[in-house]
């Protein structure tokens, strides 16, 4: 890569170095790159050529997550090493039994990613969405390693389709074939002379059918939604509760689940102070007690993908911020998914809005008028629901289809 790349990756790495003493995920970071070449050593035969596959956080693992579980599940031998960048990723999944380790990726300097790819020795390389590593990448192109991206999807105003931009498009000239999600990804790769590039579709959708086949009961929750218009909020962050709270409030005759997307004792509080109504916690639910209230937080991890199939109506949180979170795991239960309006980079999104299968909303105003429009006529609700349930079912396949594409390239020992 050039000067100007491999200085910006190691002015990040100082700048996360600098704030780790005061901010815990840097900290992790930084700690668990440092144990990565151990984990390698004592988890991975040097002969094992193990598939590297990489996810920067939790969300892009989930989406790799089924041709994870499809692999080892065809080829119980084939030897995986699962990475991660981020922590959110990293310390949820780091046990994650399917694999054969779990590690941090370390900066994308020069020789890092020498030392990485030579204490792995992968058969082959599979990144996941939106990861695009210059140094990993092209040292995996010269050693002549298989280098794949699945679910990925571009738009016109990334880098690489702009006059600047020649250092982002040789990248992407390392892999051995890119996966997009749609027509408009290939055309877009197509235009700056990529030619090596496949529609397959997105593995999250098959991730959310295999969710909803494993998916558990919750008697209690499936009784306290029963016969009342409910409400479920995903992954909510304080704007998204801002907004939907003033709306609660004033419907006493509506039930809302709240699964907010950080679970700790202060955001708990904060929550249960701006309704008037009492809630009650999920964690404090004694086995057989009944749910008397018209409030349920659900304070634990695992727990909400299966509760979407009680509600009516999702709200999916991160929309008046980084990003909305996964609405496929409620659309998967034919209900109707309202969110914020950082949306765009989700092709899911956009095409769910465009069959009234999900709703954009910008205010409290936009916020009410949807919910009104649900309550008082139901067979919009159920045809927004059946809308979006089709939708995910119409989608499902790629992770398939990439499988049988690259499964001629495994090597088992």
């Amino acid at each position: 890569m050039n000067l100007i790349y491999n200085t910006a990756i190691r002015f990040y790495r100082l700048a996360v170095k600098i704030v780790a003493h005061k901010n815990d995920k840097a900290d992790k970071m930084i700690a668990g790159q440092k144990r990565t070449l151990q984990i390698i050593k004592d988890k991975i035969s040097p002969t094992s050529q193990p598939i590297w596959i990489h996810a920067s956080s939790l969300g892009e693992f989930e989406q790799g997550r089924p041709l994870i579980e499809m692999i080892k599940r065809e080829y119980p031998n084939q030897k995986i090493l699962l990475s991660f960048f981020s922590p959110s990723g990293y310390e949820v999944r780091k046990d994650y039994p399917i694999v054969d380790a779990v590690c941090y990726l370390p900066f994308d300097t020069p020789a890092n990613a020498r030392q990485f790819i030579n204490a792995v020795n992968p058969s082959m390389a599979i990144f996941i969405k939106y990861e695009f590593w210059g140094n990993y990448l092209q040292t995996l192109k010269e050693k002549n390693i298989p280098t794949f991206i699945i679910s990925a999807i571009f738009r016109h105003t990334q880098s690489f389709f702009k006059p600047y931009g020649a250092m982002f498009r040789n990248m992407l000239k390392c892999y051995t074939t890119i996966f997009v999600q749609d027509e408009e990804s290939k055309t877009l790769l197509n235009s700056i002379g990529q030619d090596k590039v496949e529609i397959m579709g997105d593995t999250r959708f098959d991730r959310v059918t295999d969710i909803l086949a494993a998916s558990h009961d919750f008697p209690a929750i499936e009784e306290f939604s029963e016969n009342h218009f409910t409400l479920i909020m995903g992954s909510s962050w304080q704007p998204d509760e801002d907004i939907v709270f003033e709306y609660f409030n004033a419907h006493p005759e509506m039930r809302i689940i709240i699964a907010p997307h950080e679970i700790n004792e202060q955001r708990i509080d904060g929550i249960i102070a701006k309704l008037n109504q009492p809630a009650m916690r999920y964690s404090q639910l004694k086995e057989g007690e009944k749910i008397n209230t018209n409030v349920l937080i659900i304070d634990g991890f695992g727990i909400l993908a299966s509760c979407y199939r009680y509600a009516d109506v999702a709200y999916i949180g991160g929309g008046f911020g980084v990003g909305i979170h996964n609405i496929n795991e409620a659309a998967v239960y034919s209900i109707p998914v309202i969110f914020g309006p950082n949306h765009k980079k989700f092709k899911e999104a956009r095409d769910l809005i465009s069959i009234e299968g999900a709703f954009e909303i910008n205010s409290n105003r936009e916020f009410s008028s949807i919910m009104n429009k649900f309550i008082t006529n139901p067979d919009y609700l159920e045809k927004s629901g059946k809308a979006a349930g089709e939708y995910i079912s119409k989608n499902l396949g790629a992770t398939k289809r990439i499988f049988d594409k690259i499964k001629h390239q495994f090597r088992q020992i």
